[in-house]
């Protein structure tokens, strides 16, 4: 099983319970889906950097990407409308936990100056985060990495607020920054 399911069910869910006085467990919040998507800026210059980008976004979450397209031409972008503008991946269940395990444990501390996540919740308690290239990943080989290229990772929870959004991922072990 899951290292953080196993948490979550043992540690995190009774904690919550108490903490946030709820009646039923069916009343925890809980981790839905996680998306990554990439937003490739110089794809209208060169449609291999979209591809490049969806392999490299395969191997870090282990599923296929699926290449998303612009829903309307901007002239001043030179984009067309269809035109394909990034890649994103929808990860549920083991492979979710599996990402978000990899992500707390390996990737966020190999960001250089880190000093925590910044507390950038949505008011429903889903937690977006910026990751600054895809090479943080152990799962990228440098080599045969063509272009750096940001991310954005959303965890959608069905926590109520933002409180209990937080309550749920600092449980996981994420590494928010001090409130001052």
């Amino acid at each position: 099983m899951v290292r953080l399911l196993t948490r979550y069910q043992n540690d995190i869910g009774p904690a919550l319970m108490e903490r946030f006085h709820y009646q039923n467990r069916l009343q925890l919040p809980r981790i839905q889906k996680i998306v990554i998507s990439m937003g490739v800026g110089k794809a209208t210059e060169n449609k291999a950097r979209v591809e490049n980008a969806a392999k490299d976004l395969a191997r870090i979450t282990g599923q296929k990407a699926m290449v998303t397209r612009a829903r309307k031409s901007v002239a001043g972008f030179r984009l067309r409308e269809g035109m394909p503008i990034g890649c994103m991946v929808t990860l549920r269940g083991t492979r979710m936990y599996e990402f978000l395990d990899r992500l707390i444990s390996v990737v966020l501390p190999r960001i250089r100056d880190f000093r925590g996540v910044r507390d950038t919740f949505d008011g429903r308690g889903n937690f977006s985060l910026g990751l600054p290239e895809q090479t943080l990943f152990p799962e990228i080989v440098l080599d045969h990495v063509e272009f750096q290229q940001g991310m954005n990772v959303t965890i959608v929870t069905t926590a109520r607020s933002d409180e209990e959004g937080r309550a749920l991922l600092e449980g996981f072990g994420m590494p928010f920054r001090r409130r001052s």
